[in-house]
């Protein structure tokens, strides 16, 4: 019975994932909220939107680059429908936290077309490395399921996984505070 419900629930995640639920086209980045962040971060706002080539050397050297400030990391892909769906949560707390914590996406199995369009619809204040072949996402234990937020606190020391959609702004706010401090 254990394994039937097991079976059962993976196949619910998975068939999550293919969902063509689509959220609200967002509205621009208001490039006035990002103003005044310290250079690490306004390095990522100046990167906004970007997919970054580097592979999982690039994403590591990175995080160490942001020593000094809490990192949450969003492994998504456009394909997904519930990375879709919890994108805003990541524009809004991105935004609201623009000058104290990093943020960093990482576009898992997409193709550059869809996840730039994606990107064009829904604007997030910084980038995301590519990840082809799911090796980003790996270094930090996210290839069980999309999508998955990864929490480095302030050391560079990874702190906790969360695996599937933030329902809310409000639940990530809390995950941040909890585990990316």
């Amino acid at each position: 019975m254990r394994l039937l419900a097991g079976v059962a629930l993976s196949v619910l995640v998975l068939a999550g994932c293919n969902s063509t639920s689509e959220p609200e086209r967002a509205t621009a980045i208001p490039k006035a909220k990002l103003a005044g962040a310290p250079a690490p971060l306004a390095a990522l706002h100046d990167q906004a939107g970007e997919l970054l080539d580097g592979g999982t050397a690039g994403f590591r050297k990175r995080i160490g680059e942001l020593r000094g400030y809490p990192v949450v990391v969003n492994a998504w892909g456009s394909w997904c429908g519930p990375c879709r769906t919890e994108f805003p949560h990541f524009r809004e707390q991105a935004v609201k936290q623009a000058k104290t914590v990093a943020f960093l996406g990482v576009d898992v199995e997409d193709s550059d077309t869809d996840a730039r369009e994606f990107l064009r619809e829904q604007p997030v204040p910084y980038p995301s490395f590519k990840d082809p072949l799911r090796k980003v996402a790996a270094s930090f234990h996210a290839v069980q399921a999309l999508p998955a937020t990864a929490f480095y606190d302030k050391r560079g020391r990874l702190e906790y996984v969360h695996i599937g959609p933030y329902k809310t702004g409000r639940d990530l706010a809390r995950d941040i505070d909890r585990y990316a401090r």
